[in-house]
């Protein structure tokens, strides 16, 4: 942990909130180094406005601050979709037994620090407090830092999926799986 960092706070985002999320998501793709290599997102095909009210309406969208600032945001649905059901997984789950973390985002000024990390780590514990048996994700399969820190947190790698997203077309996405133990 980044001692620089060890004040992170999560915080559930309300509809009120969703001018400042969806600013700091443009912001964060706009500065950030190597976008167009590993995350491939275009604010307006991914994400969209759509998505992140969508997750702020569901109470599933979070951001980690620091003293008011946004240092990551993501959603964390409490659910797993139809997509995720051609996958080998570690465990055989009911769709509602699965939390999914989406749109995992990095405030470009604080890359590099362990926010990433930390964010994640946040978002285990909820899923735990959820009651939920496996955080499950996927990750572009160009995007190999986001696969470092998640296989770095425990995730495995549990196949690919080849799926269409308006941002890049049809690509390849890796699957992740973290077993949440008692």
């Amino acid at each position: 942990m980044n001692p620089q960092h060890n004040d992170l706070k999560l915080a559930p985002m309300g509809p009120g909130d969703f001018d400042r999320v969806s600013q700091f998501y443009r912001d964060a793709i706009a500065h950030t180094p190597e976008m167009e290599r590993f995350g491939r997102w275009i604010y307006g095909l991914h994400p969209t406005d759509e998505m992140i009210r969508n997750y702020i309406h569901s109470g599933a969208m979070f951001t980690c601050e620091e003293q008011g600032e946004i240092l990551c945001a993501f959603a964390l649905t409490p659910s797993q979709g139809s997509d995720y059901h051609d996958t080998t997984w570690g465990m055989e789950l009911e769709d509602d037994q699965a939390a999914v973390v989406h749109l995992l985002c990095v405030n470009p000024k604080y890359q590099h620090q362990g926010v990433g990390r930390q964010s994640m780590t946040l978002a285990i514990d909820l899923a735990r407090q959820m009651g939920k048996q496996a955080l499950r994700l996927d990750a572009l399969a160009s995007n190999i830092p986001a696969h470092r820190l998640y296989e770095s947190l425990g995730f495995q790698h549990r196949g690919t999926a080849r799926w269409f997203a308006d941002n890049v077309g049809w690509t390849d996405f890796y699957l992740f799986e973290l077993i949440l133990e008692d």
